[in-house]
């Protein structure tokens, strides 16, 4: 952190201190301290407060079987309960639990109670289908009511859901559906984005169709766009149909804490992505504490999280946290430039919500549009409902955190930088909007009971103001439990030997400031890029692109980009000659496509180069370090004597 960046501290307002919850730092020390002086204590307290149980836990942390950590294991609950018929119960039935904003700007509200209909129903109807506890089931839903439902029926029966993204590919979708041995697939016929209809449904057919998904006995259809859709007798049912003869109670599965909620698919550095797996209890739990800790969640807030439910975001912060707090939340089925850059804005000012949480990527494609079109730019909308923002998916720079401050939150909204991931379920590290002082790009310092550090390469400490590896030093409820099917990959990837197996390795660069000891995220230490926010596998790309016919050899590495954060840059050997000009661009143009068909629109390299080869060492070593160089335009100064080929570099230049 520069001295400049050290200088610029944001306090949180007088306002925002006397209303939070964790008012003031002394309150934030003491919450600390409690977790501190008693670990387990501090987490059960929580989970006994937040979370009802059918049967109340005895046990807290079962650490013996190392790093297969155990919460509240011999409780029992149901995830979907304490989302709906809890609040139904306590009186808030007829509370607005979700306002769906449609592509086209139509809005729907659902009470609790109407929505605690719809889960039982569908439950219901997946229960009549045979999907029983323990059985998993992938959702491939655009941002829509039914994709919520779906997963919280899911979470009602003890099923195990898996969603897939709207905008990956069929061999994406076929890859995990495989992996997760799924029983029954829910999807749509379509959806909106950006006033064109997508299809959804074909793209499910041509995965089931490249062979692997046997295991999939029910597919069930939301009817979305309308667009032509061929439904398999004995297999497809139209979503409607499923639930229209339904009862609208259905008695919930209470299931142990630690039965998979669900299964997510993120990118790791080979080439297989990874089913991360969360628990029901400990991550529902921290889900709770994020919102009630980290935003402040109020009874009068209207809330809204624009992440898509296909990632971890929408998960935690769209599909259980917001709901397990009795919350009244935006889910939007489209893109911030349709009509114009100004929608999300524009939702801001009619539904007057309170809490804002969006992504760098998002934030600064906006400035943009805001610079190039006066007509977009915030100051042209009602924006004083804002009481607090908050910032997920990347390392917000500083530029962008300070647009963010003076033109979206009026200087007076506290930011909630929120650094965490997909495998540890919640907020990591993050201010508190009524206790923190706020430094542009530092997630500042690690949430209640979260126990964080950086260490060397050998797993030592690192001195405050030296960059390191950042780690997790003890467990905690939210945490991933395993890699489904794959525990031995779960331990090499986040509990490794150089650690001696007792630190959780986050995968990311931090950095502690010397004064404050405030983390900065310096980004990550293995092969995964992070593009706008999403995690893309070096490993991933490079294989699709390999498999085309015309590539002998791809090496990916990522670079710099104003509005994603990192772009995709690919160094490619064709099995023909190099090709130059326009023979070059429409070889480009051919290997984009592929693999967004491979993968998915989000992993299309944004630069391809050729060469008749790659820098490699003489033992055959490809010089990644010197592509990431070459890729973000640097001049290679460091010797290139022991490369076998060094005259390459003037070929992939670019």
């Amino acid at each position: 952190m520069s001295n400049e960046q050290q200088i610029r501290i944001y306090n949180p307002s007088e306002e925002a201190v006397k209303r939070a919850r964790v008012s003031g730092m002394d309150a934030y020390r003491a919450l600390c301290k409690e977790a501190e002086d008693d670990y387990e204590g501090y987490w059960a307290r929580h989970a006994r407060e937040l979370l009802e149980w059918k049967t109340p836990f005895t046990q807290v942390l079962d650490e013996s079987n190392a790093p297969f950590f155990k919460w509240f294991g011999d409780g029992k609950l149901n995830v979907s309960y304490n989302c709906l018929d809890r609040n139904v119960n306590n009186g808030l039935g007829d509370k607005v639990a979700l306002i769906f904003e449609a592509d086209n700007g139509d809005v729907t509200k659902v009470t609790y109670k109407d929505l605690l209909s719809r889960v039982s129903k569908f439950a219901n109807a997946l229960r009549g289908m045979g999907v029983k506890k323990g059985d998993r089931v992938v959702i491939y839903m655009p941002m829509s009511i039914e994709g919520v439902v779906a997963m919280q029926a899911c979470a009602r029966i003890g099923a195990t859901h898996s969603i897939v993204f709207g905008g990956f590919s069929a061999h994406a979708l076929r890859d995990r559906i495989e992996d997760a041995g799924a029983v029954a697939l829910i999807t749509s016929d379509g959806q909106f984005r950006g006033g064109k209809a997508l299809p959804l449904k074909p793209i499910a057919d041509e995965a089931l169709g490249l062979g692997g998904c046997d295991c999939i006995k029910n597919v069930v259809v939301v009817k979305r766009t309308g667009g032509d859709v061929k439904m398999v007798e004995g297999r497809d049912t139209w979503f409607h149909e499923a639930v229209a003869n339904q009862s609208e109670t259905c008695e919930p599965e209470w299931v142990e804490s630690e039965h998979p909620l669900f299964v997510l698919y993120t990118s790791g550095s080979t080439g297989k992505p990874k089913g991360v797996q969360h628990s029901s209890g400990g991550y529902l739990l921290q889900a709770m504490m994020s919102m009630r800790y980290t935003f402040d969640i109020q009874p009068d807030d209207v809330y809204w999280c624009t992440a898509d439910i296909g990632w971890v975001t929408g998960h935690t912060f769209i599909a259980y946290g917001p709901l397990a707090c009795g919350a009244t939340e935006i889910v939007f089925e489209g893109v911030p430039t349709f009509p114009d850059a100004g929608r999300f804005w524009k939702m801001i000012q009619d539904h007057k919500v309170s809490i804002f949480y969006t992504a760098p990527t998002a934030i600064r494609s906006l400035i943009k549009a805001a610079d190039n079109n006066p007509s977009v730019h915030p100051g042209k909308y009602d924006l004083s409902s804002l009481r607090l923002l908050g910032s997920v998916g990347e390392p917000i720079n500083p530029a962008a955190w300070e647009w963010y401050y003076e033109h979206i939150g009026g200087s007076r909204c506290p930011i909630v930088d929120t650094f965490w991931q997909t495998e540890t379920g919640a907020h990591m590290i993050t201010p508190m909007p009524g206790a923190t002082p706020m430094v542009p790009g530092s997630c500042t310092l690690p949430f209640p009971g979260i126990q964080v550090t950086v260490v060397d390469e050998t797993g030592t400490e690192v001195p405050w103001g030296q960059g390191g590896i950042l780690v997790v030093k003890r467990p905690w409820p939210a945490m991933i439990r395993t890699v489904w099917g794959d525990p031995d990959r779960f331990k090499k990837t986040y509990y490794p030997d150089d650690f001696k197996g007792k630190l959780y390795l986050a995968g990311d660069g931090a950095i502690r400031d010397a004064e404050t000891g405030y983390f900065t995220i310096t980004g990550r230490i293995d092969d995964v890029l992070n593009v706008s926010g999403h995690r893309m596998g070096t490993m991933e790309i490079e294989s699709a692109l390999v498999a085309h016919e015309q590539v002998a050899e791809a090496a990916v590495v990522g670079r710099p980009d104003d509005v994603t954060g990192e772009a995709i840059v690919a160094f490619v050997v064709l099995k023909g000659p190099r090709p130059t000009g326009d023979e070059a661009k429409a070889v480009v143009k051919e290997l984009q496509t592929w693999v967004g068909q491979e993968i998915g629109p989000i992993a299309k390299p944004k630069d391809i180069r050729f060469g008749e080869n790659l820098p490699k060492t003489r033992s055959g070593k490809i010089m990644r370090r010197l592509l990431r160089q070459l890729a973000k335009g640097e001049e290679i100064t460091q010797d290139t004597s022991t490369l076998e080929n060094p005259a390459i570099l003037d070929q992939l230049k670019g």
